[in-house]
């Protein structure tokens, strides 16, 4: 007999309990439970792996794909406030109890003949692939959680794959220089089909994967590129032209060379996924994704961004330089213990004026207050030349709500770091209409 809930929240908890670490990399057992399953797709598979722009690539897709009249599902990881953001059918986030049947098929699949232990994410990959598998797509699109060679989502062979930029992240599970991650990543290709290189410095190992199997390699730069000026932008593939594009609607310095790997990813499937200019035009006019450089309306100014490597944290500090000027810039930070917080701290530093460290509510979480020692130590180093001031914060939303206290209108606050922390902020909404008695700022969509 196998366990069932009646919730979302009883199967999650069911999940954290099933196995003895969150990460257990290896494909053996999610392939058991995927066969037993029965798990197949009859539409085609994209599957975007890298280390930063996977989840902005994703919407970019289900945009334009949306656009051009097909039925899409998008599986994304992690969520910011709820599990169902993970799931989307046909652009709408799927409701917690239609994922339901999906939860017990996977424990009946798990527990038939030799029970197999399945962590948190495998399990919960494999409910939403099903729910997917069920869902009469036209195109399902896989956000790949950690590396591509042993992530969960790896057991669909992908009609086309997508790597993104590469950077060091995640170093214990993939290795320690981008040409080790790469060599992770490049794991989600297949003989004979499209893989679309984004990064247009892609480490080797990424490149030789493909000439190795004969997958069909689009590189940035030689099958694919894009050119513009400030007020619009245009791409070009294989015998296909796109001119006089609007800017996509997700901001940031990174956009345009995700926006351009999507392209190329449905320029690869064109026979089966036919895509017109317009289509292209509506979808990246469209496309919208919290917690990735969004600015929330109001005052201060409220910028909200995933960034918790150093990568991304490069990329975010150059949007923020770009923004104009700020009398005061209050910083809401919260990251894993894992990450590689000095070059971040360092990179960002010198936009900072106030920062507002914040712990978080999982062990895997560095502490307010060792985040508040590694500021110090990369202040020693710079020379310290600049006063910053510093606070200590249990959660981001007390930490945003005595930045939102010390700052005036015309300041800016960002709030930054892990999902956790961006999350955290979203779950409770922004308390700056009770604090500055201003126009109410649109919430953002959770």
């Amino acid at each position: 007999m196998h366990t069932r809930f009646d919730t979302l929240d009883g199967w999650l908890a069911h999940c954290e309990r099933l196995h003895p670490r969150n990460i257990d990399m290896g494909l053996e057992r999610v392939r058991a439970v995927a066969q037993r399953l029965g798990l197949h797709f009859s539409c085609p598979v994209i599957t975007v792996a890298g280390t930063n722009g996977k989840g902005s690539t994703c919407a970019m897709l289900e945009a334009v794909a949306l656009q051009a009249g097909y039925r899409t599902g998008v599986y994304t990881s992690p969520h910011l406030v709820h599990f169902e953001e993970r799931c989307r059918i046909h652009g709408e986030i799927v409701p917690a109890g239609d994922l339901l049947p999906h939860f017990e098929a996977v424990e009946r699949a798990r527990t038939a003949g030799d029970e197999v232990s399945l962590t948190y994410f495998e399990f919960t990959t494999l409910a939403i692939l099903h729910l997917m598998s069920q869902s009469r797509l036209d195109v399902a699109i896989l956000e790949v959680g950690l590396g591509g060679r042993l992530d969960a989502t790896n057991v669909v062979d992908a009609d086309c794959a997508v790597i993104t930029s590469i950077d060091i992240d995640h170093t214990e599970f993939l290795g320690p220089d981008r040409e080790s991650i790469g060599r992770e990543k490049a794991g989600i290709m297949r003989t004979g089909r499209p893989v679309i290189v984004g990064d247009p410095m892609a480490p080797q190992s990424v490149i030789d994967h493909a000439r190795e199997i004969g997958a069909d390699l689009w590189r940035f730069g030689h099958d694919f590129n894009y050119s513009g000026d400030k007020q619009q932008w245009a791409w070009a593939g294989r015998g296909r032209r796109y001119a006089g594009l609007a800017y996509p609607a997700l901001r940031g310095a990174n956009q345009l060379v995700n926006a351009s790997g999507a392209l190329a990813a449905l320029e690869a499937l064109r026979e089966r996924l036919p895509i017109n200019a317009q289509a292209v035009r509506a979808g990246l006019a469209l496309v919208e994704l919290p917690g990735r450089f969004q600015i929330v309306p109001g005052q201060p100014t409220l910028v909200l961004d995933v960034a918790h490597n150093p990568h991304s944290v490069a990329a975010l500090t150059a949007n923020l330089d770009a923004m104009g000027f700020f009398p005061t810039t209050h910083a809401v930070f919260g990251a894993m213990a894992d990450k590689d917080l000095a070059p971040m701290l360092a990179r960002i530093g010198p936009v900072i004026d106030r920062w507002y460290f914040t712990s978080l509510p999982t062990p895997r979480a560095e502490t307010a207050a060792v985040l508040q020692q590694k500021w110090n130590a990369v202040q020693m180093a710079a020379g310290g030349r600049r006063p910053v001031t510093t606070s200590l914060h249990a959660s981001p939303e007390q930490a945003l709500a005595a930045a939102v206290a010390a700052a005036d209108p015309a300041d800016r606050i960002v709030v930054f770091g892990s999902f956790y922390t961006v999350g955290g902020v979203l779950q409770h909404g922004t308390p700056r209409l009770e604090a500055k008695h201003l126009a109410s700022p649109q919430a953002p969509a959770a």
